[in-house]
């Protein structure tokens, strides 16, 4: 299966960890190529970068042309900024995309309880998979 690796770039290395992960199921997995620029940064660091990204790059658009093809997304939706399971507003948009795609949406935590997010999320029907890849079919 062809799965797109999304959530806070904050989770840059995780990301990459679970690229190798799924390649070791059998998966073909995939973060943005934007995520070369975050390696090695720390969380202050990784913030400038994704803003200027989101400005200069146009990295919304850049996943969107990175998800043209895949079977699913994987979220990974750990804690941050005291919010337990986060899916930032950008994270939220590639959920939605994979909805809009038909693509299976697999979140590594259960949906957060971020006011207005949860129903939506909801809505799309998310596998939740509580860190469990081999649930991935």
């Amino acid at each position: 299966m062809k799965i797109g690796i999304i959530g806070s770039m904050q989770f840059t290395d995780k990301m990459l960890e679970f690229k190798e992960k799924l390649g070791q199921l059998g998966h073909d997995a995939f973060v943005t190529d934007l995520h070369k620029a975050m390696v090695g940064k720390d969380a202050e660091e990784i913030e400038k970068i994704k803003i200027y990204q989101k400005e200069e790059k146009d990295a919304i658009c850049e996943f969107w042309r990175a998800m043209q093809g895949a079977d699913a997304v994987l979220v990974l939706n750990y804690d941050k900024h005291g919010v337990k399971n986060y899916v930032g507003g950008n994270t939220f948009l590639e959920i939605g995309f994979a909805h809009v795609l038909g693509q299976k949406i697999f979140m590594l935590n259960p949906i957060p309880e971020i006011q207005y997010y949860k129903s939506e999320i909801k809505a799309m029907n998310p596998v939740i998979i509580n860190g469990d890849l081999e649930k991935i079919q």
